[in-house]
């Protein structure tokens, strides 16, 4: 009777293994995703919550791109995702917001902006350069950030906090040099005023000054020809036939001379000089006279 017993018994206790087992393995095999779920008069095998924060297995077996924490966010156990675990992070804090060779407004608001602060010693042309590239350097190090060059959106936030939005003089004041007193040929008619002395050129129209910019003039080698001439013609593109280089807004008056803009007078400053053209490094500024000035307007270059 015993031996009866202890035998119905094990084959109990072994129908019942073979029934788990069956159950745990179904389960295994139809995590959710995507299987036939089990019948609805089934029995299942008591549930545990998943502890605070931690998927359940069927979610992380799923392997939808959903159910991923985000790598601007914490992960699943709680802590925050190591610097490698979010690179889009990174690159989106270093992207480059402003950089060399850039010619926009925002570049113009740049460099009143470092202007106010000390970094910049001119006026705001919005090309930016070497010389721009060299004032976000230095506030970039006062700052204790990395010295780029370049402006990202770090640079440009502590930029904004530690300084004021320019008023329109600053973002386009008259001229970083000084004007002179105008030659006597310029007090009469309309007139394109280039003093060498001062660095400047003032558009007149009897005797008044209409606006300013700086200006740069040829080398020793390539000297900006003085003295009383006309506007021969313009070009609002013209590339030299002799340097191959651009020269927007051209206003020839004395045969191949011309007041036109000069990206490298932008970008350089006073480090360079032009083929005898007189160059203009304020394209928006230049851009406006273009449209002012006529064919024979006078032309007076003096010391």
């Amino acid at each position: 009777m015993k031996r009866t017993t202890s035998v119905i018994r094990r084959a109990v206790l072994a129908a019942a293994a073979v029934a788990l087992a069956a159950g745990c393995t179904a389960q295994a095999a139809d995590p959710g995703g995507g299987g036939a779920s089990p019948s609805a008069g089934a029995t299942k095998p008591p549930t545990t919550a998943a502890p605070t924060g931690t998927a359940s297995p069927s979610d992380s077996a799923t392997g939808s791109p959903t159910d991923a924490p985000t790598t601007d966010s914490p992960t699943t156990d709680g802590k925050p995702p190591s610097p490698s675990a979010s690179p889009s992070t990174s690159a989106s804090a270093s992207k480059a917001l402003m950089a060399d060779g850039d010619e926009t407004e925002q570049v113009r608001e740049l460099q009143a902006r470092l202007r106010q602060l000390g970094h910049f010693d001119r006026a705001p042309t919005g090309f930016y350069g070497t010389m721009t590239a060299a004032s976000v350097t230095a506030f970039q190090k006062k700052q204790g950030l990395p010295g780029t060059g370049s402006v990202d959106e770090t640079t440009w936030q502590r930029l904004l906090a530690g300084s004021r939005k320019p008023t329109a003089d600053e973002l386009k004041p008259s001229t970083t040099n000084q004007l002179d007193t105008p030659d006597a040929r310029c007090m009469t008619g309309r007139v394109l005023c280039i003093s060498k002395e001062s660095r400047t050129l003032a558009w007149m129209i009897d005797g008044r000054v209409v606006s300013s910019m700086d200006v740069r003039f040829g080398s020793e080698n390539t000297p900006t020809r003085e003295g009383t001439f006309s506007v021969g013609w313009k070009a609002r593109k013209w590339t030299s036939t002799i340097y191959h280089t651009p020269m927007p807004y051209a206003m020839f008056f004395s045969g191949g001379q011309a007041v036109h803009y000069s990206a490298d007078f932008a970008a350089r400053g006073y480090n360079g000089a032009s083929h005898g053209c007189v160059n203009v490094r304020d394209k928006a500024k230049l851009s406006a006279l273009f449209d002012q000035v006529k064919v024979g307007d006078k032309v007076v270059v003096h010391w």
